[in-house]
């Protein structure tokens, strides 16, 4: 979680435009919907859901 950049509710927009070039590789974790994480999927781009418990979704900074 360290080495990752938190992105927020712009997970799939982000992870899009690194996959494009349009933005600096690297790691990025956030929030997004199942539908786009199949979106995401069927575009070729490799994303790993990781659920956490509500006391721990907060405090990942």
């Amino acid at each position: 979680m360290a080495k990752t950049e938190d992105v927020g509710g712009q997970f799939a927009e982000e992870a899009r435009r690194i996959h494009y070039g349009e933005a600096e590789d690297r790691a990025i974790r956030g929030q997004t919907s199942a539908e786009e994480l199949e979106a995401l999927s069927d575009e070729g781009i490799e994303v790993l859901a990781l659920p956490l418990p509500p006391p721990l979704a907060g405090t990942l900074q």
